[in-house]
């Protein structure tokens, strides 16, 4: 005797709709760490910052570092001032934290520090990078922040060689009716 099994095509169809929900509803209820950012900034008359994938690689580098060797140090892996270099930014602050599991808590450690507050509220910043890493050993959240303005404008290539007024072709710079050139 054979047997048939017989299923609910519309039950099969609404479980995994009913994991994608709930799964969009908890990221929904943790808004991102440059919106929380952002929200606090413009409350204090700054502007907004955006995520920013080299920051936020240098925020992991330095999370993850501190999760290795299990320690809050800006110097984990160095200066702050080389380990931000590739960013190209003029101003640039970090900060650090562990302990808790969300960033919304972590948030609210540095708002309340003055000199995280500080770094949180820097004027001119429109870039952030945060991360986190959670050591193996101790199992604590290790949080990295760094933000970052004023950014460098990218350079031009050298003019090209003109033909000036006197007629010479290998022109570099011409002032005042003097030709600077390679002659």
């Amino acid at each position: 005797m054979a047997y048939r099994a017989h299923v609910n095509v519309k039950s099969v169809l609404l479980i995994p709709l009913w994991i994608l929900v709930a799964f969009c509803n908890s990221a929904a209820a943790q808004p991102a760490p440059a919106e929380l950012i952002s929200n606090f900034r413009v409350q204090h008359g700054e502007g907004r910052v955006t995520l920013d994938p080299t920051l936020t690689r240098i925020a992991h580098d330095q999370a993850a570092a501190m999760a290795a060797k299990d320690v809050l140090d800006h110097g984990v892996l160095g200066p702050f001032s080389s380990r931000v270099a590739p960013s190209k930014a003029r101003r640039s602050a970090e900060n650090i934290a562990y302990g808790y599991e969300s960033f919304s808590k972590t948030l609210g450690q540095w708002v309340n520090s003055s000199g995280h507050r500080e770094n949180l509220l820097m004027h001119g910043a429109t870039k952030i990078g945060v991360a986190s890493a959670k050591s193996a050993t101790t199992g604590r959240t290790y949080w990295a922040m760094v933000i970052a303005g004023e950014y460098q404008a990218s350079r031009s290539p050298l003019p090209k060689p003109t033909k000036s007024s006197h007629g010479e072709d290998n022109c570099l710079l011409e002032f005042a009716g003097l030709c600077l050139s390679t002659n």
